[in-house]
């Protein structure tokens, strides 16, 4: 018979999966050893194997967590009745603020992803279409020429994930451009970039 979970199971695995993303980050993938996770996690290595068999579960998890959160958090940013700039925007500055404290899950979902089991990958491409297709919708009622196959609408919905993925490699808290500052900036980059485009 199985041993039943503890009451605290989800909580010890969130920080398993926390601590092991920032390993990951720190001293790559290949470097960062289960012992030195169990040692972050303050827990013993057999503790750890409980949770989890080996780092290749771990690095799924990590990706697949992260990515269930941005999803949720750009669908609970967007309004039914609202206009499409606004939406993109609030999109664009919903996944910014999903990104705080998650460079590290951020990088490695960028990274790190390439190790895993080619049906593990598709399972996390797929999630990553669903956030590609919430923005693509965005763009193309914010800018109706991207619509009714746009041979545009790829490169351009690609290119704003490329401003706000790539943000954290020089955003810094407390700087001159807040993460607010900047949803505006990169929605107004790529709506007046995408309309003289289309235009």
């Amino acid at each position: 018979m199985a041993r039943p979970r503890a009451d605290d199971y989800d909580e010890k695995r969130k920080a398993i999966l926390k601590t092991s993303a920032r390993l990951f980050a720190e001293h790559g993938f290949d470097r960062a050893s289960m012992n030195q996770i169990a040692q972050g996690c303050g827990v013993s290595k057999a503790l750890l194997y409980h949770y989890y068999a080996n780092k290749d579960a771990l690095l799924f998890d990590i990706i697949r967590d992260h990515l269930d959160e941005l999803i949720e958090a750009v669908e609970d940013a967007g309004a039914p009745d609202m206009r499409g700039e606004d939406r993109l925007r609030a999109y664009v500055a919903a996944l910014l603020e999903a990104y705080r404290d998650a460079n590290a899950e951020h990088k490695i979902q960028i990274n790190e992803m390439k190790r895993l089991p080619e049906a593990e990958q598709e399972e996390l491409k797929a999630r990553e279409r669903v956030l590609v297709r919430h923005f693509a919708g965005a763009l193309q009622e914010a800018v109706p020429a991207l619509a009714n196959g746009s041979h545009l609408l790829k490169p351009v919905t690609m290119s704003l994930f490329g401003m706000v993925n790539w943000h954290y490699l020089w955003f810094r808290e407390g700087g001159p451009v807040s993460r607010e500052a900047y949803a505006d900036i990169a929605t107004r980059l790529i709506l007046d970039g995408a309309r003289n485009l289309a235009g």
